[in-house]
């Protein structure tokens, strides 16, 4: 704990750094799905499912590091995933074929998920719920820039270099990320030699958490509504470089302004913080969120979508999701200590899972026109909001 707080600005810098590194390797790439469409002769539908391997990627691998962050401490499995996924990145480089490259992301994807995973169990380790808040909000300072410098770098560096050299760009940031957690990160729990890794043992410590009401409540509500960021993910490259017709530079620039409505709310969140609670601000968050979700959606009937106004609505949408996100987490994770490996790695897999359904989605719905994201992002939002609403004396009780 003393370690903790004499390097707390380069801790939670290197804990926002372990979270992006998965963020920040599907926004890095996105401008590049017609290039690599048209270098792989296949279609951009298909270069999609090399970001919906990733998610499958990241919600299987979470419950793999769960236990192993319980059983051998925070730092050894960090490391090991970020070495997979160096490999994996590397070796991306050098394909030359699109199910290559799919199954190349699926195994970035696991080494990628150790971060995320470790990195809400350690903020669990030293911080009660709202404190977690506001630290989770912290990290989703680091986590959003990443948002809004990937897609521009992407877009900078396929106008000089081949979009391979974007998984250089990625082996490098992960090695200096590797140095940065062996050398500076503190070891924040040593792991507990008595924990079991037999599959009965690490399903019964999953069980524990999945029947803890407070936990799988906020984990649902989030996840569903973080999936609509994923199906934007997913159909955003298309519909903004094809269908509206942005070019690359323009798609980042765009990418850029959104993305700023995440850093926006997750900030005023930590001063809200100060006047609600955590399950107030969740709640009005997710109302917000479905109310732009149904203007979505009557604009996009009505024919009046244009890039401006898609623009707008989105930044407004994911300002919603930047208060749902530390909030929900911070509340899931909160009855968790004991355990908070393997809460963090079923908090991640279910959210990745939904989120790689949605994307997934957004790819078999694909007809050449903006209802298919619209429409999935749309629709998870009011879900979220409809379990939130008649879920709410539930998930406000402690176990």
């Amino acid at each position: 704990m003393k370690k903790l707080k004499e390097n707390r600005k380069v801790t939670l810098l290197l804990l926002g750094l372990l979270s992006a590194i998965g963020p920040f390797s599907i926004d890095l790439y996105l401008p590049a799905f017609e290039v690599i469409a048209v270098d792989f002769n296949t279609s951009i539908e298909k270069v999609q499912f090399t970001l919906t391997s990733y998610f499958i990627g990241i919600a299987l691998g979470q419950l793999v590091y769960g236990p192993l962050l319980d059983r051998f401490g925070r730092k050894k499995p960090l490391l090991v995933g970020l070495g997979i996924y160096i490999v994996a990145s590397a070796l991306c480089i050098f394909t030359r074929d699109i199910n290559h490259l799919i199954a190349l992301r699926f195994l970035q994807a696991i080494g990628s998920c150790g971060g995320m995973v470790g990195a809400r169990a350690m903020v669990t380790d030293y911080y009660n719920s709202r404190e977690a808040a506001r630290v989770f909000s912290l990290l989703m300072l680091v986590i959003g820039i990443s948002p809004i410098l990937a897609p521009s770098i992407g877009a900078f560096m396929l106008s000089h270099v081949d979009w391979h050299y974007i998984f250089l760009f990625l082996t490098i940031l992960a090695i200096i990320i590797f140095l940065g957690t062996q050398f500076f990160l503190p070891e924040s729990n040593p792991g507990n030699k008595s924990f079991s890794l037999a599959p009965k043992a690490i399903m019964k410590s999953f069980w524990s958490v999945l029947i803890n009401k407070t936990f799988i409540s906020y984990t649902i509500i989030g996840s569903i509504a973080s999936s609509a960021t994923y199906a934007y993910l997913a159909g955003s490259p298309y519909l903004m470089q094809q269908y509206f017709g942005l070019t690359k530079g323009e798609y980042g620039l765009a990418f850029a302004f959104v993305a700023s409505a995440m850093i926006i709310a997750t900030q005023l969140n930590r001063w809200l913080l100060k006047r609600w609670t955590s399950p107030q601000i969740s709640f009005l968050a997710n109302l917000w969120q479905a109310f732009i979700g149904i203007i979505m959606i009557m604009v996009l009937a009505t024919g009046n979508l244009q890039i401006w106004n898609m623009i707008l609505l989105i930044f407004c949408f994911l300002f919603g999701y930047g208060f749902i996100f530390p909030n929900t987490s911070a509340i899931a994770m909160a009855p968790m200590r004991p355990l908070a490996g393997s809460a963090s790695a079923l908090l991640g897999c279910i959210q990745m899972g939904i989120g790689a359904f949605a994307s997934a989605m957004v790819s078999v719905l694909h007809n050449q026109s903006a209802w298919p994201m619209i429409s999935v992002m749309s629709t998870a939002a009011i879900g979220s909001f409809i379990i939130h609403f008649f879920m709410r004396k539930v998930v406000l009780s402690r176990d």
